[in-house]
């Protein structure tokens, strides 16, 4: 496999539509010609010894799976890990990445509401795990993530987790969406 093949497979694997060979060419700063001649080369490998193969549509090139293979991903597709998160598990993932090592309580009185069950599914994902049990009372379990979690959000460890500061809104803010959910202190302190 040609090294502009290789360049071809890797924007096509990452591409959310098909991409015309034009545009491949231009990307890859080739001739039509050899984008041509590496498509029919990656074509044909992907035929012969993949579960993938390539095909021309709608004006551009785009992976699909190969459909002798279509009853095994049907299967991984029904399967809880091949599911998409919910916002109660996404949350909890978001408390137990950022506050590692947290007890499921701390994860509660962060979110504000019971996170057993999303605590729950994210261990039976494999993206969160006991690490360990908290000193004191009762010695709570302690969660982290795991090197799955680590893997599907692309970082090599926890530090590289972008700042959780980038994405606080300014305390102005805060203040303005909280005000609605605050009891009124002029009912409470009326004198008749």
């Amino acid at each position: 496999m040609t090294d502009l093949t290789r360049i071809i497979e890797a924007i096509l694997f990452v591409a959310e539509e098909p991409v015309s060979a034009e545009e491949l060419a231009h990307i890859a700063n080739q001739p039509l010609t050899l984008v041509s001649d590496s498509l029919s080369e990656l074509g044909d490998e992907l035929t012969a010894n993949h579960g993938i193969v390539l095909r021309n549509v709608a004006g551009g090139w785009r992976l699909y799976t190969e459909a002798s293979v279509l009853p095994y991903l049907e299967t991984y597709a029904a399967s809880d890990r091949a599911k998409k998160l919910t916002n109660a598990s996404m949350e909890t993932l978001a408390v137990v990445a950022y506050k590692q090592p947290v007890s499921r309580g701390q994860v509660t009185e962060i979110r504000g509401v019971d996170s057993e069950r999303a605590l729950k599914n994210l261990e039976r994902r494999g993206l969160i795990g006991e690490i360990g049990t908290a000193a004191g009372p009762g010695q709570a379990i302690l969660y982290g993530t795991t090197p799955l979690f680590l893997e599907k959000m692309g970082v090599a460890s926890i530090s590289d987790l972008p700042p959780l500061a980038d994405h606080v809104p300014p305390a102005e803010i805060v203040e303005t969406l909280e005000m609605p959910m605050r009891p009124e202190s002029s009912s409470n302190d009326s004198t008749n």
